[in-house]
């Protein structure tokens, strides 16, 4: 079998995201199966190049992993001529300019989102691309959930009828990291350094929504900093100056509407951390991140309201699991291979730096929505 070396300059990878889902079990987990079958007796072998600023974590985890090439100098890593793709996983406000240095030197590009700070700095970022010819491709990792893989098998499959509504719950109690450490960093909660829950999951909750249900043609937002004071990584108390919680309705392409509730200030009562609700004539379906249950029309049963007698049925019993029916990989892993196969075999790919200027949109409009209490209208995005 042949061989195919793609070397990726693989820039934030000593953050949390970065490191566990991008070069672990996605980069370096392609590694230990022996690289990507590209078919007709031709494998793909990654071979990252680590980027960061903090040259004793680079080293660190080089060693740890056992790889040999790491860089603090990325206008030097991308001068490289042998480098064929630049990935970002740095913090928002550091990426533009990143991105934008790749671009002109002729990598392919596979970004983290959200792409930009603002919708301009995110189209320029698609146009300067495609000016450019390169491929690029933004992370759009919960189409690839084994939940919502289910939830989307359910809509080819036509089960749900007319879909009428989807309701959304997503988050968990980031605590404020005096008396325990925050399981998220400190510059999510401070909107000077890009920070706030809308600008971090909005542009999820955009490209869940078009994929599986319809464009989003309209928002309305309301959005609140719950813990105004938190405690850093070295343990001082700092202003929160960001969003923690967003709540939206979106009405999307076809009639159909969708709330959303984001969180790092709620405790979870619910199956998973994310949990969609989609309600349809036919049938609904509660989607999370592994776990898909069901009730069909003809299985409905018929509540009444009576507060005065207790109630005698869980409604939880009342939905049916959906099967596997297959095996999920790590979502991540599973995008990075259709990449890789679209920047090495020319597949299609259209989870591009467009698709990503539409998150970005939604988050501005959100909390556009939000600072001016009413409800915008969210036009369709082009270069």
């Amino acid at each position: 079998m042949t061989r195919r070396t793609v070397r990726i300059a693989m820039n934030g990878v000593t953050g949390r995201m970065g490191y566990r889902q991008h070069l672990v079990r996605s980069i370096l987990a392609l590694r230990e199966q022996g690289g990507l079958d590209l078919g007709n007796g031709e494998t793909l072998w990654p071979e990252p190049v680590l980027v960061g600023r903090r040259e004793p974590a680079l080293r660190a985890l080089a060693e740890r992993h056992g790889l040999t090439e790491w860089s603090t100098d990325l206008d030097a890593v991308l001068a490289d001529d042998s480098i064929d793709i630049y990935f970002d996983a740095q913090v928002t406000s550091a990426r533009v300019d990143a991105l934008t240095k790749a671009i002109a030197a002729g990598k392919h590009i596979y970004t983290e989102k959200p792409t930009a700070a603002d919708l301009a700095g995110a189209l320029e970022l698609a146009r300067l691309a495609s000016e450019k010819g390169i491929k690029h491709g933004v992370v759009q990792d919960k189409l690839f959930l084994p939940g919502l893989l289910k939830l989307k098998r359910l809509i080819d499959g036509g089960f749900f009828g007319e879909i009428l509504s989807v309701r959304g719950e997503f988050g968990y109690w980031v605590f404020e990291g005096d008396w325990q450490e925050a399981q998220r960093p400190s510059w999510n909660y401070r909107a000077e350094d890009g920070g706030g829950i809308v600008v971090d999951m909005f542009p999820h909750w955009e490209y869940v929504l078009h994929e599986l249900f319809g464009r989003v043609t309209s928002v309305s937002a309301h959005v609140a900093t719950h813990v105004p004071r938190r405690w850093d990584e070295q343990g001082k108390p700092y202003e929160a100056t960001a969003d923690d919680a967003a709540y939206g309705i979106f009405r999307l392409e076809g009639g159909a509407i969708a709330q959303i509730n984001s969180s790092w200030t709620v405790r979870v009562n619910r199956d998973e951390l994310v949990e969609f609700q989609v309600d349809g004539t036919h049938g609904s379906a509660v989607a999370g991140l592994r776990g898909c249950r069901v009730q069909h029309r003809s299985a409905t049963p018929k509540p009444v309201w009576n507060p005065d007698i207790p109630v005698t049925e869980s409604f939880r019993d009342q939905w049916q699991e959906v099967p596997d029916n297959a095996e999920f990989d790590n979502g991540f892993k599973a995008q990075w291979e259709l990449f890789l196969r679209h920047v090495t075999l020319g597949e299609p790919y259209h989870w591009d730096l467009l698709a990503g200027a539409r998150g970005v949109q939604l988050a501005e409009l959100g909390l556009k929505s939000a600072a001016e209490g009413r409800r915008l209208d969210v036009p369709e995005v082009s270069l």
